[in-house]
């Protein structure tokens, strides 16, 4: 595999979602959790949605329960929960792994592509986020505590 488009996941209402739709448009992968402190994040991101989703920019959520069983519930619960404490108007997308062996395969890609803090693969917590060029290869890993609104600047250059 070698950019995002080649990889497809399914929406957090079970359809099929191929990320070649996505080509010439800059996307912000995060992994997502709805019991954890980061999760006011999702209002950075939704706010990064409605300024750059016009000019292109594809915010996609993934749930996560794979710290601290921060994201128990149902994909529907996490859906209405997002939308209903957060306003989520970007795709959320089904509740996934982003670590280990049963790691989505998107996730084992960004996480080769973008190491962390000294080289390490793993995710290390909620909210962990990847900014994808118009290309479909990343351009950037950003940690948990790196608030939506701190990567517009990033976000502005890969829109250009």
């Amino acid at each position: 595999m070698s950019s995002i488009h080649d990889f497809e996941a399914l929406s957090i209402d079970g359809k099929p979602v191929p990320l070649a739709q996505f080509k010439g448009r800059p996307m912000l992968i995060v992994n997502t959790a709805s019991a954890c402190g980061f999760t006011p994040q999702f209002g950075g991101l939704e706010k990064l949605h409605k300024t750059y989703g016009a000019r292109g920019l594809v915010v996609l959520g993934f749930p996560c329960n794979q710290f601290g069983s921060q994201d128990p519930g149902t994909n529907d619960e996490i859906a209405s929960f997002c939308q209903r404490n957060y306003g989520v108007s970007f795709p959320m997308m089904e509740k996934i792994h982003v670590n280990g062996t049963d790691a989505h395969p998107l996730y084992q890609w960004l996480t080769a592509e973008a190491p962390g803090l000294l080289g390490s693969k793993a995710i290390k917590w909620n909210f962990t986020k990847f900014l994808v060029g118009q290309d479909g290869r990343v351009i950037k890993r950003y940690a948990p505590q790196d608030a939506p609104e701190k990567l517009a600047a990033d976000i502005e250059a890969a829109l250009n």
